[in-house]
């Protein structure tokens, strides 16, 4: 029975997904045959008369007990799962009633492996998966290559650690990206000597304010002036200083002061 897909989150992916190693089956397997032969014996020896049936009965149930045993060993073989994701270690056992350990790529800090001489031959050991907090070491048995296994965590560690520097990246990236738009242009001399004159005629400006402003103009080509603070009063009378203006020098378009 392999891991339930479903489980993963967003695009989690699995890496590895097995089942203990069979050496785990050999311990019952030797007493299921222990079993047996023992119940032939007796069931074969028993002979007539109560003693006779009732050894015959305690061989069956001996062999009935050594098959249940190993009916339930296969069982938790079979429901039993190492898997490695790209995100955690998870480790998962039980049909009816089920447990397991989950661990967080980003939170182990270190792994190691035992293996036995007998495993060796069948090339499975013991995993040992040190992490932070408050799991601290796991202990995972008969891992099938279990050498394989730790580099192949390591990779997903790494590959992992990549993929969080690479979206920190790509978030600071759009934190710094420009979002305004560009400003408008300026406009030039002559646009804005036609807004002022505008301005002028339709009462928004004085004749002081409109002489001051075009010879400002006219004095710096090259400067900008706000035309909305303009239009919208912003500049009002108080913020023209128009005694500081020889208004006798400014030629406003009409006629002298002696011949009005």
């Amino acid at each position: 029975m392999g891991y339930d897909t479903s489980l993963l989150y967003g695009d989690e992916k699995l890496v590895i997904d097995t089942h203990p190693s069979w050496v785990m089956m050999i311990r019952s397997v030797i007493y299921v045959l222990g079993a047996t032969a023992i119940g032939v014996f007796l069931i074969s020896w028993g002979g007539d008369g109560i003693f006779g049936t009732l050894t015959s009965w305690v061989g069956v149930v001996l062999i009935v007990l050594a098959l249940g045993h190993l009916a339930h060993h296969l069982a938790k073989w079979y429901s039993t799962n190492f898997v490695v994701t790209t995100e955690r270690c998870i480790y998962r056992e039980g049909i009816i009633s089920k447990k397991g350990v989950e661990i967080p790529l980003d939170r182990i800090n270190t792994i190691f492996f035992h293996q036995r001489l007998l495993e060796r031959l069948f090339g499975c050991g013991t995993l040992h998966i040190e992490s932070a907090g408050e799991l601290g070491i796991q202990r995972f048995k008969d891992v099938r290559d279990p050498l394989g296994v730790q580099n192949t965590i390591y990779q997903a560690m790494e590959d992992n650690q990549n993929r969080h520097y690479q979206r920190m990246g790509t978030s600071a990236a759009q934190a710094v990206a420009p979002s305004a738009t560009p400003p408008a242009p300026a406009l030039s001399v002559a646009d804005e000597l036609a807004k002022l004159a505008a301005l002028h005629e339709s009462g928004h400006l004085t004749d002081a304010e409109f002489a001051a402003q075009k010879a400002l103009l006219l004095q710096t080509p090259d400067s900008t002036i706000d035309m909305g603070a303009i239009g919208t009063g912003a500049i009002g009378t108080g913020a023209i200083d128009t005694g500081a203006i020889d208004t006798g020098a400014i030629d406003t378009g009409g006629p002298p002061a002696g011949q009005a």
